[in-house]
């Protein structure tokens, strides 16, 4: 009754099999492998940020540039501080507010963005407290630039003056007339009132969208391979019922010499 197995129509089909189940597998347990991976490197960046509060400062120019071995690194750099903007639409705690962002100019000619701290309500300049005069030299936490639209970050424009949306080189070099680092640093100990800004993860590192994707990506394969051996089986089983039939003499002779279709 299975006889049928031997001819060329069912070798192709079980050639698609043995080579459809395990590429399904694989490919699920890679996406699966990637998921794991994205877990790790959360962890890895959590303890990095916690392990970093206890490290001794380092210049800002051995940390740069940012990547994720050195974001969420204690960072110290001198300057004088020079134009102010605000960054609305921050929450902390569960309160919104908005950060007080201050650009140190260095000695290099290049301003880094400092977040001298938090203040809550809406972004208003007159609140916000001004920064220290003279040569200053501030401690952080260092931070990469941050992406317009990602990781909460707002993506609107149109801000009033003196706002930016997102801390970026990107977007703060079209508000100022000097160059400025592709990195900022929020302050161990805020200015004046306003509530410290904690380190956040580097980027890629946490379980974001992607990271779920992943697993969802995972799930899929696996059930692509069990479709696969599903309808192997039931193909299997209508052939034999037909084969069987045939044999029985159930069905008429120029039936039987058609191969049954497929479902």
């Amino acid at each position: 009754m299975y006889r049928f197995l031997l001819t060329p129509r069912w070798w192709g089909i079980n050639v698609f099999v043995l080579l459809a189940i395990p590429f399904c597998i694989f490919m699920g347990s890679w996406q699966l492998s990637r998921f794991e991976a994205r877990v790790e490197a959360h962890r890895t960046a959590d303890e990095q940020v916690v392990t970093a509060r206890t490290e001794a400062a380092r210049p800002l120019a051995d940390l740069l540039p940012v990547d994720q071995a050195t974001s969420g690194k204690r960072a110290t750099v001198s300057g004088r501080y020079a134009k102010q903007l605000l960054v609305p639409d921050r929450q902390l705690d569960g309160r919104a507010g908005y950060y007080v962002l201050t650009l140190l100019r260095t000695d290099s000619g290049k301003a880094l963005p400092v977040v001298r701290g938090w203040l809550p309500g809406k972004a208003d300049a007159a609140e916000a407290p001004a920064p220290p005069t003279g040569e200053v030299t501030v401690t952080g936490a260092l931070q990469a630039s941050e992406t317009p639209g990602d990781n909460g970050v707002s993506a609107q424009g149109g801000l009033p003056s003196g706002q930016t949306a997102a801390i970026s080189a990107a977007s703060l070099v079209n508000l100022v007339p000097y160059p400025v680092y592709d990195a900022w640093i929020t302050l161990d100990k805020a200015d004046a009132g306003m509530t410290a800004v904690p380190a956040t993860a580097p980027d890629n590192s946490g379980l974001d969208l992607k990271a779920f994707q992943n697993l969802g990506y995972t799930g899929e394969w696996f059930v692509f391979a069990g479709f696969v051996v599903f309808m192997w089986f039931r193909l299997l089983r209508r052939e034999a019922e037909f084969a069987r039939d045939a044999e029985l003499g159930l069905i008429p002779e120029d039936e039987a010499q058609q191969p049954t279709a497929t479902v």
